[in-house]
């Protein structure tokens, strides 16, 4: 099989199907040389990454319905054109070869007409429309609903600089793993010429140049480093971990925030940590046998009361399941969720929320954060907590923020990140204190 079919196959799985990109890919990619399996990945995610604007130019050239498999194949052809600078000729050419080799050489010449028109204008592209959000929506390839609502929460040139900063998938995000330190890795990175810059937020995050291939890197085969965003770590050190403490983190897997807990605190914290699957429960040990992080793995229904933890831990952190459309990196989340598919999300984050309330001490903690931009996620979920449950107050989190963001807490204990503002993903967290 072509690496090309291989591509086709994976994306159609994704588009028409529904599968999650990561997991396909995954798959997919089995086998394949490295190179092979660099293109396949590219293709895909560009793609996707780019699909309704593809849509557009392919809508231009074309009338009628197109099947699942063709307009996959000019799908890819364009985005090889437009995107990834691969000469027109061998576009085409390639795009009908995998036309033939699917089984559909009938339809080749209609593949090559197509994609020769759309080469030969590729430098007068077909008009946008002129209503915000339909041209927003195209333009950066996100489906109008979600375009409407951010322009609706934030106006329409913060969601256009917001939205172009999400199509950027942005650099690989590091840190050190106690008893590794952070001037450790500094020196590590600075040794292998390996270009960084330290986080603006938390200075525990290095944002490398380049990416690299981590699987064969020292640094963290041995334990010693960890990919994880800034964001993440900045809600982990907004809970405030502290030798002595017992600590649940609800959604724990793939363990990352649990990891770093336990290096804040020098493994000095007793760290729950619970996932609702088994095979993501088996992930998060290996992760904290590589890390060498001591932590209690249970596979747990968080939105499940459990009594007899009532008023047992100093904080729980509660990393929702959330429609992830803050993180650059996962473009066809945006095509997966709906309207009605988040509300459904904020209802079982909200019985996250209900249910692990009663497990913080007198004084503790109760953290909730998420990684996406949605008000009735984020703002509204917290706030109507807050309104049913009297016995939480606002915690304050400006201690753990620049001087230059105090300003943009709302009500003192909510911070909504966005990527064009911040450098980070679309995060979220609220910081709430039981009285």
């Amino acid at each position: 099989m072509s690496i090309r079919r291989t591509a086709l196959e994976t994306l159609t799985e994704i588009t028409d199907k529904g599968a999650y990109a990561n997991l396909t890919l995954k798959e997919a990619l089995r086998g394949l040389e490295e190179r092979d399996a660099k293109w396949v990945s590219a293709a895909v995610y560009t793609t996707l990454g780019h699909l309704l604007y593809i849509d557009h130019v392919i809508a231009a050239y074309t009338k009628g319905s197109i099947k699942p498999q063709i307009r996959g194949i000019l799908r890819l052809g364009v985005c090889q054109v437009l995107y990834m600078g691969v000469p027109d000729s061998a576009a085409c050419n390639e795009s009908v070869k995998l036309a033939k080799e699917i089984g559909k050489g009938a339809l080749s010449g209609f593949v090559n007409g197509v994609m020769r028109n759309i080469c030969r204008n590729k430098d007068n592209p077909p008009p946008m429309p002129g209503e915000p959000v339909k041209r927003l929506s195209i333009q950066y390839s996100y489906p109008e609903y979600l375009v409407k609502e951010y322009i609706g929460q934030y106006g329409t040139s913060f969601t256009e600089a917001m939205l172009s900063a999400m199509s950027d998938p942005g650099c690989m995000t590091v840190r050190a793993q106690y008893p590794y330190t952070s001037e450790q890795l500094e020196k590590a990175l600075e040794e292998r010429r390996m270009g960084f810059s330290r986080g603006r937020i938390v200075e525990d995050a290095f944002k490398l140049e380049k990416g690299f291939d981590v699987t064969k890197e020292p640094l963290f085969t041995e334990g010693r480093i960890t990919v994880q965003s800034e964001s993440a770590m900045l809600v982990c050190r907004a809970l405030g971990p502290k030798r002595g403490m017992r600590i649940l983190d609800v959604c724990a897997a793939p363990g990352g925030k649990s990891a770093y807990m336990a290096s804040l605190t020098q493994g000095g914290a007793v760290i729950d940590s619970w996932e609702l699957h088994t095979h993501r429960a088996e992930l998060m040990k290996r992760t904290f046998k590589r890390l060498g992080v001591m932590a209690n793995v249970k596979v747990m229904d968080g939105t499940v009361r459990h009594p007899e933890l009532y008023g047992k831990y100093d904080a729980v952190l509660i990393d929702a399941p959330c429609s992830g459309l803050g993180v650059p990196g996962k473009p066809d989340a945006r095509y997966a969720k709906t309207d009605a598919i988040i509300d459904e999300i904020a209802g079982i984050q909200k019985k996250l929320l209900d249910a692990c309330a009663d497990y913080v001490k007198p004084g503790g903690v109760l953290m909730y954060a998420t990684c996406t931009i949605s008000k009735r996620e984020n703002e509204e979920q917290a706030k109507a907590f807050m309104e049913r449950n009297g016995c939480f107050e606002k915690g304050e989190l400006s201690d753990c923020l620049p001087k230059d963001m105090w300003k943009r807490l709302y009500e003192g204990f909510m911070l909504q990140l966005f990527p064009h503002t911040d450098g980070t993903e679309g995060f979220f967290l609220a910081k709430m204190i039981r009285r």
